[in-house]
């Protein structure tokens, strides 16, 4: 912000002699658009190649450069987090014991790229203070044959052919066998273990889309193991996917407790004609009823830290609207331990048959619908190579407007959380190109800090978020404000933030003139 003027001192003295810092109140004085804490995400798909790589059989440094150009991308457009799929077909995007190397990578299926990809992705995500939401599909082996033999040879499911269901033109682990629910949980475990992931996410892709005329061929699973406990086979399906669902959650938790679980599912539940509870909406596919997916289970339960609902069409839209199913997924989650973004499809943007998606201003629209609502804690958008394409100057308006000011990330509560002590700011210079704030945090704090966050302030105005910067190895680093002119005059304050996105009290502020 250009033209800095020294800041009323009464309103810090206020603030700091309560103790408490709000930049919720910040944000909404400099615009009422733009909150504090918002969910900013993009997933990155790697299946079929729809996002990174762009294609098989790029170098590593190929790979790297794409990568690294995307991240460039997501921080223009003021993002804070990105939704990676690493295990897109029953593959991996790292070396695992529970899937062979991607074809998405090399082109060959098993074929080892020569760098371990998920330790780049996380490690470079987290330098530039990005969530890292490892992004999982459970069950799907192949996207377009069902010839177990064109797998690759070290492939889990030519080990355990009667894993495998065929449906239309793909194959899947059967998920009413218990040993397949196991051997997910473990290959997500593995990564968990081994990696700085912030979350664990999955999609939409539970039981397959049904396909009419096609029973998927489970029919076997549920004489064994179900039969004898669900009158109905549709009872005993949710009931797999649950249980799925519930060990991902105990077991990412036990091995890290604040690495949070989210799933994007469909985005409606039931209709109402389907079930008084459901959504004034008239889909053809529901959760509940054709993928198996009872989200509301894991939402009462507390399965998952978070659910984003792929509402995927626009408001007012006849046979599902977004306004209505943005409000019937508030409801839900009200009073829950679990949060509430929405699966925005920017894919859709004057690229549909829905009129309303050739609209400049639809998106946005949406956008303020979800600010309106506390219980809707932001978005994740579909993809980022639709973002990239900026259609109707989407992508400009979410720089120049709807995500101009950075963000934090909304906290979890319910998850465990370090209790950080202020940080000091030891002094502020003046230089041609800005501001130079020299950083120190509490000794206390020690690797509890994950980041900083950088607040100013103006002339008659309280504080709000300039940026958050990741922690260095030693306690004292410094930040270069270069959105400021030389001579000008701003006050600045920091908090020191948990990897959960907990703030400390904030520090003593520090004039420039």
């Amino acid at each position: 912000m250009k033209g800095c003027r020294p800041i009323i001192i009464w309103f810090f003295t206020v603030l700091l002699t309560a103790g408490i810092f709000s930049a919720s109140a910040s944000a909404k004085s400099l615009n009422e658009t733009q909150p504090d804490r918002e969910m900013r995400a993009v997933w990155i798909a790697s299946v079929t190649n729809i996002d990174w790589p762009s294609k098989k059989g790029l170098s590593p440094d190929e790979q790297k450069k794409e990568f690294l150009k995307l991240l460039d991308d997501v921080q223009a457009m003021g993002m804070n987090a990105v939704v990676v799929q690493i295990k897109p077909t029953a593959d991996a995007f790292y070396p695992s014991d529970y899937g062979p190397w991607s074809e998405y990578l090399t082109g060959t299926q098993g074929k080892n790229p020569g760098y371990d990809p998920l330790a780049f992705l996380v490690e470079e995500t987290h330098k530039r203070n990005l969530e890292f939401h490892a992004w999982f599909n459970p069950y799907r082996i192949t996207m377009n044959h069902t010839n177990l033999d064109a797998l690759s040879s070290d492939h889990p499911a030519r080990a355990h052919p009667d894993w495998v269901a065929a449906y239309g033109k793909q194959l899947y682990y059967n998920p009413g066998l218990p040993e397949v629910r196991q051997f997910i949980v473990d290959g997500i475990k593995e990564v968990v273990s081994r990696y700085d992931i912030d979350a664990v996410h999955m999609d939409d892709y539970f039981y397959p889309y049904k396909i009419a005329g096609q029973e998927f061929p489970d029919r076997a699973a549920y004489e064994q193991y179900g039969k004898a406990h669900f009158s109905s086979i549709d009872d005993w399906r949710r009931d797999n996917v649950n249980r799925l669902v519930k060990q991902i959650n105990q077991t990412i938790k036990k091995e890290k407790s604040y690495v949070k679980f989210g799933i994007s599912p469909f985005g409606v539940w039931r209709n109402a004609a389907d079930d008084p509870t459901g959504s004034n909406t008239s889909a053809g596919v529901r959760n509940y009823d054709d993928l198996y997916a009872d989200t509301r289970e894991w939402i009462q339960k507390g399965y998952i830290d978070y659910i984003t609902p792929q509402i995927y069409w626009s408001i007012g839209f006849k046979a599902a609207a977004y306004d209505v199913l943005a409000d019937w997924w508030s409801r839900e989650v009200k009073n829950r331990q679990v949060h509430l973004y929405i699966g925005q499809a920017t894919y859709k943007i004057n690229n549909n048959a829905d009129p309303a998606w050739s609209d400049a201003e639809e998106y946005g629209r949406q956008i303020r619908l979800n600010r309106q609502s506390e219980l809707i804690k932001g978005s994740m958008h579909f993809s980022l190579k639709d973002l990239n394409r900026n259609p109707l100057e989407v992508k400009s308006r979410l720089i120049s407007d709807f995500y101009s000011r950075p963000a934090l990330i909304p906290e979890m509560p319910w998850l465990a959380h370090s209790a950080l002590k202020q940080p000091a700011i030891k002094r502020v210079s003046n230089s041609a190109s800005g501001h130079t704030i020299y950083i120190e945090d509490s000794k206390s704090n020690g690797k509890k800090t994950a980041y900083y966050a950088i607040y100013r302030a103006e002339k008659g105005k309280p504080p709000y978020l300039v940026e958050t910067v990741r922690k260095k190895a030693s306690r004292k680093q410094t930040f270069s404000d270069t959105d400021t002119q030389a001579g000008n005059a701003c006050t600045y304050i920091v908090t020191s933030v948990d990897r959960l996105h907990h703030e400390s009290k904030p520090s003593a502020k520090r004039s420039v003139k």
